[in-house]
């Protein structure tokens, strides 16, 4: 798993206004916690944890807060805003050696499908896997090799092998799937056959023609 050092500082506020605020000044509201010790709310850059929380892989986080030792971590969970998208706030959670953890891994496709280049389209239903393993041996990705797969084939969760991890996703789930292309039917409008029109049937005489018959 790949590594990174992340700097943050400490807070004392933590009320609606002053994380308005702090948000608008371009850090994001934060929260370190670790198994039998105190939470720590923090701020951090804005700027440095975009890539991070965008990114497809897992990092391994040294977070150095203050000036106290480096302590390592990883993302234990974020918001973001359903319009903007901007970061609204992180959970660090510290790491203990041989302490067991639990975090989503992202799912990476690799290969060409075969069922692709006979026309087929590559749907990818899940996109991270939610695991359990020790810290050391967290992946930085799931690959999922996608090369053999024709029309009509899949890959489950039960289907992959990940050493030294647990994964507790639903094994049942479709991860990816080659599906045929959508045929588009064109409606073709076809004119209806229409009878010669008739000529009107006389119902009645008027009154000037009676008295012209006459």
């Amino acid at each position: 798993m790949a590594e990174l050092a992340l700097n943050v500082k400490k807070r004392e506020l933590n009320t609606k206004g002053y994380l308005t605020q702090l948000r608008r000044d371009g850090f994001i509201p934060a929260v370190f916690y670790k198994h039998g010790e105190e939470n720590q709310i923090l701020s951090v850059s804005e700027q440095k944890l975009k890539p991070i929380i965008f990114s497809s892989e897992t990092f391994l986080i040294n977070l150095k807060i203050d000036n106290a030792e480096p302590q390592n971590c990883i993302i234990k969970e974020f918001q973001l805003d359903p319009v903007t998208s901007q970061i609204l706030h992180v959970d660090f959670y510290g790491l203990k050696a041989g302490e067991k953890v639990t975090i989503d891994v992202a799912v990476h496709l690799i290969g060409s499908a075969i069922g692709v280049k006979d026309g087929g389209i590559i749907q990818h239903s899940l996109h991270k896997l939610h695991v359990e393993c020790l810290p050391s041996q967290i992946p930085d990705k799931v690959d999922v090799d996608i090369t053999q797969l024709k029309i009509g084939d899949s890959i489950h969760v039960k289907d992959l092998s990940i050493p030294n991890v647990r994964i507790l996703s639903n094994m049942d789930a479709t991860i990816v799937a080659i599906v045929p292309p959508t045929v588009h039917k064109e409606t073709l409008e076809v004119p209806l056959e229409t009878e010669e029109a008739a000529e009107p049937e006389v119902i009645g005489k008027g009154k000037k023609a009676e008295e012209e018959e006459e």
